[in-house]
This record gives C-alpha cells, structure tokens and sequence, in this order.
C-alpha cells in the first residue's frame, strides 16, 4: 500500500501561493453576530423553559391544593409561556425574524401574567414588608426568586433578540 505523502513534499499547488488573499471572500461580521446571536438565544430559551417548568408546577399544585381545582389563568399562563418557547426555538433555528418577534411580545405577556399570579396569591407586597419578622415561608421564598430570575432572563433575552434582529436583518443601501 502507498503511504499518502505530505503536501509540502509536492510543493505547493499552482494558484495558491498567497497573492490571491484580496480575491478571497470574507465573512461579513454581522453573520458571525448572529451565530453568537443564535447560540446565546437558544441557551436563554432552555433557562426559560426551566424557568416555566418550574413556575408552571408551583402554581398549578398550589391552584390544586386549596381544593378549589386547578385555576385556569395559571394553566393559561403556562400553555401561554410554553407555546412562546416552541416559537422562540422555531424564530432561532430557522432564523425567522417575524418568528422572533412574536415569541418576544408572547413570552413577555406570558411572564407578566405569571408574576401577576405570583402577586395575587402570594401577596408578595406583604411578603416583602413582612421580611424583618423573620418569619417568610419557603414556598414564598422561592416565587420571589422566581420572579426575579425570570425577570432577569426575560430582558436578556429581550436584548439578544433585538441585536439579533439587528443583525439578521440585511443593510440598508443608499441610493
């Protein structure tokens, strides 16, 4: 059998001796921005999905165990917050713009109907001022940190959308 030799032991081919580096494409670096754009964006829609699973189950066991059956806005609000992740995934790898718009307005009426629902049953305002006595639950520990987290991920997320339009979106010419 014959052993494959080097490329440098040929020589270097005809044509490419490096004098024909201004011919050579260059990869515009919006296209780069929205690699990192679509990378960024899926890992925030897997935090957001996180996100809902857990705030979803929160609030659907806690409609259920008062006994008064499961309340329909917070089944609303989780079918609400998840139809917007599947848009959001769909907008990111198909690069969709009018996609990633929606799942924006969707996603962000999904979170303030939730932490509405974290408001009223928790009475978070009272939970808040209450935190001096020491005596806050953990259940009421954990929606906060719910609210503020999803808050966090929800203007990341805002914002890497926005660039990533941005960027997707091809220049303007002048005429």
């Amino acid at each position: 059998m014959q052993q494959r030799k080097s490329a440098s032991s040929f020589g270097r081919p005809s044509g490419t001796d490096g004098s024909d580096f201004s011919y050579r494409m260059v990869v515009d670096s919006r296209y780069r921005k929205v690699a990192k754009g679509k990378s960024r964006l899926h890992v925030l829609i897997i935090a957001q999905a996180i996100i809902q699973l857990i705030g979803g189950l929160s609030r659907i066991l806690l409609s259920t165990s008062k006994e008064e059956g499961p309340d329909k806005l917070a089944i609303a609000t989780v079918a609400l917050g998840f139809i917007s992740l599947i848009i959001g995934e769909l907008g990111q790898r198909r690069s969709r713009v009018n996609f990633l718009r929606l799942y924006m307005i969707t996603a962000s009426i999904g979170f303030l109907l939730s932490t509405g629902f974290v408001v009223q049953k928790n009475s978070l305002i009272e939970v808040l001022q209450d935190m001096s006595g020491g005596e806050m639950k953990l259940f009421e520990l954990l929606q906060i940190g719910y609210v503020v987290l999803g808050f966090l991920v929800q203007i990341s997320t805002i914002s890497t959308i926005i660039t990533l339009i941005w960027n997707m979106s091809p220049p303007k010419r002048a005429s």
